[in-house]
């Protein structure tokens, strides 16, 4: 019995190691990973800055951080467009993108990337917001060309009327 017990144990190993170097043989050894797709610059980019921003119209940026950009704080929602004057400032050296979020975490509306020196002065939502409804509002960062990311920020608001 014992006897048995180790020629099917060492069956199951040899079984086992062979699977394993076919595995490797018919892959090349290669892992498979998700294509990467990057994110689109945004058709709706303007060079410059609004010429009459918002007055909630502020300023992102805290100490150790690699870009600043600017924003309404509280985006002025017509139907299903909100006013952001979302700005990347001229100095900075990295792409952003906009996010904004319902408090459920749900994806309300998305920018494509804006380089340095250009905004978006209003961005369109999947559906109309209501004022005073909570938003979240995320600005990510990506370094050029290699679109790694350079840092993310976000912003918890109310939507304006």
């Amino acid at each position: 019995m014992k006897n048995k017990t180790i020629y099917i144990a060492a069956a199951v190993c040899l079984a086992a190691v062979i699977g394993m170097v076919l595995a490797l043989t018919l892959t090349g050894g290669r892992r498979q990973t998700a294509a990467f797709t990057p994110p689109p610059f945004d058709a709706a980019a303007q060079t410059g800055t609004p010429a009459a921003p918002d007055a909630s119209w502020t300023q992102v940026h805290r100490e150790g951080m690699d870009f600043s950009a600017h924003i309404c704080g509280k985006p002025f929602f017509s139907g299903s467009t909100a006013r952001l004057d979302f700005t990347n400032d001229a100095g900075n050296e990295v792409w952003l993108k906009l996010r904004i979020l319902d408090e459920e975490g749900n994806i309300l509306a998305e920018s494509g990337l804006i380089k340095p020196g250009e905004y978006l002065a209003s961005l369109p939502f999947s559906a109309p917001v209501s004022a005073g409804t909570s938003i979240t509002m995320k600005i990510m960062a990506y370094e050029p060309n290699t679109y790694c990311s350079a840092g993310a920020v976000t912003l918890h608001t109310v939507a304006g009327g």
